[in-house]
């Protein structure tokens, strides 16, 4: 069976922890023998890849959910290394309609430059899909600040589907674009009790998984009131109103997709969800 790994280059999100970094915010490394993505590579992006030993070079595809720093600040460097240094056409760039043109709200964030380099540009709307090396992307809605940010779904033969939510807040069939998928990574930027419009808390967070149905949901994007609130106690909580594992992401966290999914931190591999969270 195809296996696929993720590792969480940064689970930090928002202006605070940005700027702070207590906890990084270099976005999720996915690979598989057949493709190689970076999905939203806010600021550290290519020195913690470096840092990881995971080349930037290597990447066939970057995805941007939307314009904010804290998604998009390593894009332009991640596509100077996708291309080669800008000496070769190569790989996908799929990024939402703000980062490529703008909106009202955001100007573009990648130059007219770096996007002449890669392969395929994708101006990821809802409902566009895209393919990776093998692997079928479909952008969803999300609801933002930026009105053009995006999730996305991928569907990847002989694994399963993965989702990753972006920031967005709660609204009715947030979840439908994600039904039944493997994995679902949530941008948890708040815990219960502490909302803040166009992002998810705790709250919302077992709405959307009670939606999806995911055989595990991984929290990540934490912003400084999660961080101080403990993102796994939140993760908990979540698993104890869904039923569904789930598990608060750390900072160079790698987790692997096959016949199970696995998750290690750092050197240490933890088989199983349950020792994970004994250990967490």
């Amino acid at each position: 069976m195809t296996e696929i790994e993720l590792v969480f280059l940064g689970t930090g999100g928002g202006r605070f922890a940005t700027i702070t970094q207590k906890r990084r915010t270099g976005g999720i490394r996915l690979m598989s023998k057949s493709f190689n993505m970076h999905v939203d590579p806010g600021p550290g992006a290519l020195v913690y890849s470096l840092e990881a030993g995971l080349n930037p070079q290597k990447i066939t595809g970057v995805l941007v959910s939307h314009c904010h720093p804290d998604h998009c600040n390593d894009a332009g460097v991640l596509v100077e290394a996708m291309t080669r240094g800008m000496t070769r056409k190569r790989g996908v760039l799929a990024a939402a309609h703000s980062v490529l043109v703008g909106n009202e709200n955001c100007d573009p964030c990648l130059s007219k430059y770096h996007q002449t380099m890669p392969e395929l540009v994708v101006d990821a709307k809802p409902g566009v899909s895209f393919n990776i090396d093998g692997a079928k992307i479909i952008a969803a809605e999300a609801k933002h600040s930026d009105p053009s940010a995006v999730g996305f779904r991928f569907e990847i033969v002989d694994v399963g589907d993965i989702a990753y939510t972006s920031d967005t807040e709660y609204y009715e069939g947030v979840g439908r674009p994600y039904k039944n998928v493997r994995l679902l990574l949530l941008c948890a930027m708040r815990p219960a009790g502490s909302p803040w419009k166009g992002h998810m808390t705790s709250e919302d967070a077992v709405k959307i998984v009670d939606e999806v149905n995911p055989e595990m949901a991984v929290l990540t994007h934490f912003g400084m009131k999660m961080i101080f609130k403990g993102p796994a106690g939140e993760a908990k909580f979540i698993q104890q109103k869904t039923g569904v594992p789930t598990i608060a992401a750390k900072d160079g966290m790698r987790l692997s997709i096959g016949e199970k999914i696995e998750v290690q931190t750092h050197k240490r591999k933890i088989r199983g969800l349950d020792s994970f969270l004994r250990n967490t």
